[in-house]
């Protein structure tokens, strides 16, 4: 066979990729890119680069072929007709099979798959489900409103089914069980039930023929082989009364079925209502997110205001944002003065003062005042559309824990196919009269009362209600693995600025001496220090401005860098720094000495002030911890794990912070690179390490880290590279995010487990393991509520994690 010269691919498969045709010649890329070209006669295999005919005074030369668009490395299918955890397995197997894919996650609880690798090919992929039975279409990553209705038209159809079921299989339901005489009381209980085993079950049994065609199976075959088993016995008796043990066998049972046909198909339809009700529920938190965008926003130009939909938004167009409207993308206020509410995306439940110069967030909501921002960010950029990619991807994953449920899953259709095999030919065999009934009868139990569907849902559905939630409170998981793998830390170590503090200086203390006013103190400071760029001298002009201190010009400004700054306020000359600064002036400092040396042990600070060669006193300045970082160093505590702070800062600093905190263990003057040092040496001690920082000079420590927790990151979510990431700033958050992952493992393994208890009991009941001692046979009726309220019950218990208390 011919391959091509540039990548080694066989003609064959290039032939199946032809882009345009000149001039007798078909040109192709292949998977790689490379461009070939086939003659058509003779039909030869030329290869490497487009061959061109030569041109010729009547044809123009051929136009150069337009390069295709790279293949995608990563494809998301909305899956159709899947309904159990056999149905996952058997579509990744199909999906892994396809060449180039890497990693082939499908999400029972969402209904979609995510595909990973290189070169991917979306129709190939929709293909290799489609040869599985299944039905499988590209999408987006994130739920679109085609979804919304897909899903709404799904649950719609339920319903009807189940209702129409449900009014059918009453009066079958009362003729059988009110021993009720009715004329051809058999063929109306098979004229009523017949519509509700074709029409409402339709689901089922068309599934049913599409796996066994396929050679696979699912939950629907195992529900549409009960349910005909059922059906087929109760036609045969009915129509045929001589052929079968009937009326009077052992027991009194009752040949006839119709009843238990009608019952099966509603609650199972009912079931797969509720559960699909509850998985909607369980996948709103990225609807939520969705719906926090506003669908117009109000562009001014040339001083003219229009409202236009905000896909038409550009970056770059001012924008005016009033009282009570969502902010519609990211941008830089440029003019106006607001509180903008972002509890929505960061979690921070106060409102921030925005103002010109500060950035906003797309979907916060403006309070009071109006505003004009420059958008910075549109569509896919905002920090919102990033967040929702990030709560998508998150929620699509699946943890370790699941890995055991995958396993079994893989067989459990066809080991309860043979289970229920083994059961009927038992029963049949060494069972007493009538043989055929209770043979069936229990068949159809067994196949009825199993449940992959549990098993399927245990997992995503506490997945999905946990990172949605924590997407509520502004804490963003990477992935499933990190969220499993948080409940673990028993070590966490804080960065102090930006972390535990505020990561902005402010004016905490100061001391005035004997004639001196806070106008001069404090009013000659800042206003020296308005000149100077130094975070310091922001904390004294802040302190100055909410104190209403008016700001003299200043001239001869010298800023002396470690020491302070010097020049003339108001005719006089103005001293501000520290005492090395004071002792090349020749001022005496003796009246503070003592208090600069207590701010000084308390970690603080000390500016020293004096004006006109008059000491005024002196201001200490410090940056605070965070409101809520005691509380949540304490919270950590409680759960065991040793919390230690991690610094750049110098050791009085640091530990003055500590201190306030409740931290003991201190590591000062760490440069950033030495920070994963101190992570490796306590992974080292065998402890599972939480590092929390800002994301940027910490980066080396969080990679090192076994979980990587970005604080205050705000709108430069899709920028960290940390395992979780804390939209808002708060402290509490990280202790919210790991009382989250023990919820959420707590209630996986609590749903796992009740799913395999569930099916270890339930089966051999169905089988008949009870009627040798009790003489008591499980009815396909109650195996189908039982199995109906197994699905059920795994998903309500995974909606419990969205009204959890963490604290």
């Amino acid at each position: 066979m011919e391959t091509d010269p540039v990548c080694g691919m066989s003609v064959e498969p290039i032939r199946a990729a032809a882009t345009r045709a000149h001039e007798g010649h078909t040109y192709y890329f292949c998977a790689r890119g490379c461009a070939l070209s086939f003659e058509k006669e003779p039909a030869r295999y030329v290869g490497g680069t487009p061959v061109a005919p030569p041109p010729t005074p009547h044809s123009p030369p051929p136009e150069p072929a337009a390069p295709l668009p790279a293949p995608p490395d990563s494809v998301t299918l909305v899956i159709e007709g899947m309904h159990c955890a056999s149905c996952v397995r058997t579509i990744e197997a199909a999906l892994e099979g396809v060449p180039g894919v890497s990693e082939a996650l499908v999400n029972l609880a969402t209904g979609r798959a995510r595909v990973g690798g290189r070169g991917l090919d979306a129709t190939a992929l929709a293909a290799a489900v489609a040869a599985t039975g299944y039905g499988a279409r590209p999408t987006a990553q994130t739920p679109s409103d085609e979804d919304e209705k897909r899903e709404t038209r799904e649950l719609s159809g339920l319903l009807h089914r189940t209702l129409v079921s449900a009014l059918l299989t009453l009066p079958v339901l009362a003729i059988a069980m009110g021993n009720l005489r009715v004329p051809a009381q058999e063929l109306v209980e098979f004229a009523l039930t017949l519509p509700v085993y074709l029409w409402c079950g339709r689901p089922f049994l068309a599934g049913m023929i599409r796996t066994l065609r396929h050679r696979t199976a699912d939950m629907d075959t195992l529900v549409g082989l009960g349910t005909t088993a059922a059906m087929l016995l109760s036609t045969a008796t009915a129509l045929f009364p001589e052929a079968l043990a009937r009326g009077g066998g052992h027991g009194g049972m009752r040949g006839v079925y119709f009843e238990a046909v009608g019952v099966i198909v509603t609650l199972v339809l009912f079931g797969r209502y509720l559960e699909t009700r509850a998985r909607r529920r369980a996948s709103s938190a990225i609807r939520g997110l969705l719906d926090l965008t506003p669908k117009l926003a109000r562009l001014v130009r040339d001083g003219v205001e229009r409202q236009l939909p905000v896909r038409e938004v550009t970056v770059g167009d001012r924008l005016r944002v009033k009282p009570g409207d969502a902010v519609p993308v990211d941008g830089l206020v440029v003019s106006g003065a607001s509180s903008v509410d972002e509890s929505l995306v960061s979690g921070e439940p106060l409102p921030v003062a925005r103002g010109p110069g500060d950035r906003v967030l797309g979907g916060t909501l403006n309070q009071e005042g109006v505003l004009e921002i420059t958008a910075t960010a549109v569509g896919e950029q905002t920090a919102l559309a990033q967040i929702v990619r990030l709560v998508a991807e998150a929620q699509a994953s699946r943890p370790p824990v699941q890995r055991l449920a995958d396993r079994i899953a893989g067989i459990f259709v066809p080991v309860v196919l043979a289970i229920a095999a083994v059961t009927w030919l038992a029963w049949f065999v060494l069972g007493p009269e009538p043989r055929v009934l209770l043979a069936t009868v229990a068949f159809a139990s067994v196949l009825v009362i199993a449940c992959p569907c549990a098993l399927g849902l245990a997992t995503p559905t506490a997945v999905m209600v946990g990172m949605g939630r924590a997407a509520r409170g502004g804490i963003l998981f990477r992935n499933a693995a990190a969220l499993e793998r948080a409940q673990q830390v028993d070590a966490v170590l804080l960065d102090k600025t930006g972390t535990i503090t505020e990561g902005k200086p402010r004016l905490t203390d100061r001391v005035r001496l004997a004639g001196a006013t806070d106008a001069q103190l404090l009013g000659l400071a800042a206003a020296l220090e308005k000149g100077s760029a130094h975070p310091l001298a922001g904390a004294l002009v802040s302190a100055a401005a909410e104190r209403s201190l008016a700001l003299p010009a200043v001239t001869e400004f010298v800023s002396r860098p470690g020491y302070g700054v010097v020049g003339r306020v108001s005719g006089r000359r103005v001293v501000v720094g520290n005492a090395r600064l004071f002792a090349e002036e020749g001022l005496d400092i003796a009246a503070v000495a003592e208090e600069a040396d207590r701010f000084s042990q308390e970690g603080k600070t000390v500016l020293i002030v004096a004006a006109g060669g008059r000491l005024l006193g002196l201001l200490a300045v410090a940056d605070r911890p965070k409101p809520g970082s005691c509380r949540a160093v304490e919270r950590l505590k409680a759960r065991g794990a040793t919390v230690a702070m991690l610094t750049g800062d110098r050791e009085p600093a640091a530990r003055a912070v500590a201190a306030a905190v409740g931290i003991e263990e201190v590591f000062a003057g760490v440069l950033p690179e030495d920070k994963a040092s101190k992570v490796k040496q306590l992974q080292g001690r065998g402890r599972i390490v939480a590092m929390v920082g800002d994301g940027v000079n910490d980066a080396p420590a969080l990679a090192a880290a076994d979980i990587g927790i970005a604080i205050g990151v705000g709108a430069d979510v899709a920028k960290e590279a940390a395992d979780v990431t804390i939209v808002g700033g708060s402290l509490e958050s990280v202790a919210d995010a790991i009382a989250l992952s023990h919820a959420t493992l707590a209630t996986i393994r609590q749903n796992l487990f009740f799913a395999f208890v569930y099916n270890a009991i339930g089966i051999p009941i169905a089988a008949g393991a009870l009627y040798p001692w009790t003489g008591w046979m499980l009815s396909p009726m109650i195996a189908s509520a039982a199995m109906a309220a197994s699905s059920v019950s795994v998903v309500a218990n995974s909606l419990r994690l969205a009204h959890r208390r963490l604290s």
